[in-house]
């Protein structure tokens, strides 16, 4: 369920940013409900067909840890069909089981859970089982934990729909990873811990930063030390770090929030919205009023709907 939720979460979010990109149904095999292996019942919106191959996109199998790793002739017949007719094929969690059952993962990378590589391994042998938490070759994408099924799912956005509805996903999905892309966060994994320290201060306190020497002194290194630190581990000063975290703020609070500019500003600590518009405008190419703004995206608008085509 986790990576079934997580799958249709990332395609209906897209939806609420760029209304119409995708259309969702669920299918079953017989068109009977369906009881997940968490005990819900998970209602589909009609039965599995060939006749249906016209309309998709992308197919998705999904199985859990759970489910019975059984040959299904049905389904293998549709899996089959559906590849003739172009369709994307993907595979959530032990999904890819059931591809390769089919005979579709053959000259292909396929992500699938630990539990079940071998598994996988031994019905296609013309695949190559990666431990990697999701894979995209070409026509074939799967996935092998929630998180995987969140970075498969947009993988495929991204090819069809391009970057920035992707990262407007993630900015509501995976704030928490998006707030500092523009500040090198591959390398803060490696941060001394003084550095680390400084960075949470400056983090939890955008609409009042914090003087240097007070930064300083919370974190228990001279001012200079710190300003050393920030140039020979992430390449840039505290004050320019700092006006990136507050900036990449504001521009989370313009695109998902109902806030004026103003009080966008103020929030991320500037004094003025001209100083504001200024240091917006230099590091995005362009003033915060020509910002998108897809404003407050409320969870009542959502319409539970799975699978894509």
């Amino acid at each position: 369920m986790p990576a079934f939720t997580q799958a249709l979460d990332t395609l209906v979010t897209a939806n609420l940013i760029q209304p119409g990109a995708f259309a969702t149904t669920t299918f079953t095999v017989t068109g009977a409900s369906v009881v997940s292996d968490l005990g819900l019942v998970i209602c589909p919106d009609g039965v599995l067909e060939p006749g249906q191959f016209e309309t998709l996109d992308l197919l998705v199998v999904c199985a859990g840890l759970r489910t019975p790793l059984r040959a299904n002739a049905e389904l293998s017949h549709c899996l089959q069909a559906a590849a003739k007719k172009g369709v994307t094929l993907a595979g959530l969690w032990n999904g890819a089981w059931f591809l390769g059952q089919a005979g579709l993962l053959d000259g292909y990378r396929c992500a699938v859970h630990p539990e079940h590589r071998a598994a996988v391994a031994e019905i296609a042998t013309a695949s190559q089982v990666s431990s990697e938490s999701f894979v995209v070759d070409r026509n074939r994408l799967t996935a092998a934990s929630p998180a995987g099924a969140f970075n498969m799912v947009l993988e495929w956005i991204g090819k069809g729909h391009g970057p920035e509805l992707v990262e407007a996903v993630v900015n509501i999905l995976a704030f928490e990873v998006s707030r500092y892309r523009r500040v090198q966060p591959t390398v803060q994994a490696n941060i001394s811990e003084p550095l680390r320290e400084a960075i949470k201060l400056m983090g939890a306190n955008l609409e009042e930063p914090l003087s240097q020497d007070q930064l300083a002194s919370y974190v228990g290194r001279s001012k200079r030390q710190i300003g050393r630190l920030f140039q020979l581990q992430l390449q840039t000063t505290p004050v320019r770090y700092y006006l990136e975290l507050r900036i990449t703020e504001s521009r989370r609070l313009l695109q998902y929030s109902d806030l004026p500019i103003l009080d966008v500003a103020v929030a991320c600590g500037f004094v003025s919205a001209s100083h504001f518009s200024k240091c917006y405008a230099s590091f995005y190419g362009h003033s915060p009023s020509r910002e998108i703004r897809y404003g407050c995206i409320k969870a009542g608008a959502r319409k539970q709907a799975p699978l894509a085509h």
